[in-house]
């Protein structure tokens, strides 16, 4: 039977995993306490919690929401970063950083991403994928080119029609054809 301490962050894990939209589970192994400080600020912006949590306990709390982690992805010092999923892809670009690589103290094991099991391979992917405003931004692309293309057709017919009536009028001809010069003259007999 478990003691009350374990009970207690039992249910906090069940609570901070069945209220998040998305957790990285990364190891912590040979972090210093100012890194660790200054990843957990970095995290803070997009309101995404960085912890330390054991490992039995973490196995239990995701079993109860229908997750199967392996035994290498919570072998060692296990960390969670818990938030939206905004926030989710947020810390996958923060943990996966060069700063971060090179110092070579944190390595992701696998994620909880929109209610999927992912490996370390796709936990990592997670950083590539675009944030909600370059979402937008793409979006509003592809909605505004072919208004642009229609925009620019429209314009272009009345100019190119004032182009060839111009180039007419330069040219002298009238709309019959004959010279404009020799309307008023009669004709050589």
């Amino acid at each position: 039977m478990p003691n009350l301490v374990n009970r207690l962050l039992s249910s906090e894990y069940d609570g901070v995993l069945g209220k998040s939209e998305g957790v990285i589970i990364l190891t912590m192994g040979g972090i210093g306490v100012h890194e660790l400080e200054r990843l957990r600020g970095e995290l803070a912006k997009e309101k995404v919690r960085l912890r330390m949590v054991r490992n039995s306990l973490l196995r239990r709390a995701m079993a109860e929401r229908g997750f199967e982690a392996t035994p290498a992805m919570l072998a060692g010092n296990i960390g969670v970063a818990v938030g939206t999923l905004e926030g989710t892809i947020h810390a996958a670009k923060v943990l996966t950083s060069p700063e971060v690589k090179k110092a070579g103290k944190l390595q992701l094991r696998g994620a909880i991403f929109d209610g999927s099991l992912l490996g370390p391979a796709d936990a990592v992917s997670l950083a590539g994928l675009p944030d909600k405003r370059t979402l937008r931004g793409m979006l509003v692309g592809c909605i505004q080119a072919p208004i642009r293309g229609l925009a620019t057709i429209l314009n272009a017919l009345p100019s190119s029609t004032a182009r060839v009536l111009q180039a007419r009028a330069d040219s002298g001809t009238g709309s019959d054809g004959a010279d404009a010069g020799g309307e008023g003259s009669a004709p050589a007999a």
